[in-house]
């Protein structure tokens, strides 16, 4: 048994753009019914939806039998989940608010084993084939690939520093909590955001490093790659399919009235 390639990773450093999907139904079934579609990343989300680790047990089970590569977001930058996470198989991780380059240098360090970091040595987890995969303790960093997220003011002004940490493979824009910060919260085609985003993308490409961005408006998403994204998300399965189920009341019933 050999260790997996990480066909992501691979593609981000050769500069080939790759078209994901968030996944937040928590839903093994779900993940299934999209992973056939033919998207090159499906995110498997942990802060803002109900997965929790036997959910994401089961989604990475499942996309595994497709081209599709799963990328987990754990809720928070934090070693344990880390570990939990990458002994279950877990090849890319999506760090949600990283600010600076310190909190991106804790998140590579609970990435590695030491030396170089703090990963937590364990034999025989479905990561190394429960023991079948030679030397995956001295390999394994060459298939992991760590994607942190900035989605603050604060963060933009760092995106040198962060993009800089060895280890760092993309940087990720967060355009919610962007706005957020910027006071004009769920105005995501507000100037101003755009003009960051813009930005943003420019520096991310300029280091060396992919950027990356979720937006569900296609008019978005395109202008984002023209910019330079080299992995983006184009929907949320949940919108998705509140989105169709309303098209479809609004065709043949009476929608809701609360």
């Amino acid at each position: 048994m050999d260790l997996p390639i990480n066909t992501f990773k691979r593609a981000l450093r050769e500069g080939k753009h790759q078209t994901g999907l968030w996944m937040t139904l928590a839903s093994h079934y779900a993940t299934e019914s999209v992973a056939g579609a033919g998207f090159d990343w499906l995110l498997l989300d942990m802060e803002h939806s109900p997965n929790d680790y036997d959910d994401i047990l089961r989604q990475m089970q499942v996309v595994a039998g497709y081209p599709s590569h799963a990328v987990v977001r754990p809720a928070w930058n934090d070693v344990l989940a880390f570990k939990r996470l990458l002994d279950t198989g877990a090849q890319t991780l999506l760090v949600p608010y990283v600010q600076n380059a310190e909190e991106a240098l804790a998140a590579v360090r609970a990435m590695r084993y030491p030396p170089h970091g703090i990963r937590g040595m364990s034999a025989a987890t479905r990561a190394t084939g429960f023991g079948r995969i030679p030397d995956y303790v001295k390999r394994c960093n060459d298939e992991l690939c760590l994607l942190v997220q900035v989605e603050t003011v604060e963060a933009l002004t760092q995106i040198e520093a962060i993009a800089a940490v060895d280890g760092v493979d993309g940087i990720f824009i967060g355009p919610g909590d962007l706005a957020a910060s910027m006071g004009i919260a769920g105005q995501l085609k507000h100037p101003r955001l755009l003009e960051a985003i813009d930005d943003a993308i420019a520096r991310i490409v300029a280091c060396g490093k992919a950027a990356g961005i979720l937006t569900a408006d296609r008019e978005l998403a395109r202008r984002f790659i023209d910019r330079g994204t080299t992995f983006t998300a184009v929907g949320v399965d949940a919108s998705l399919l509140a989105r169709a189920a309303d098209d479809l009341v609004r065709e043949f019933g009476t929608p809701p009235t609360v």
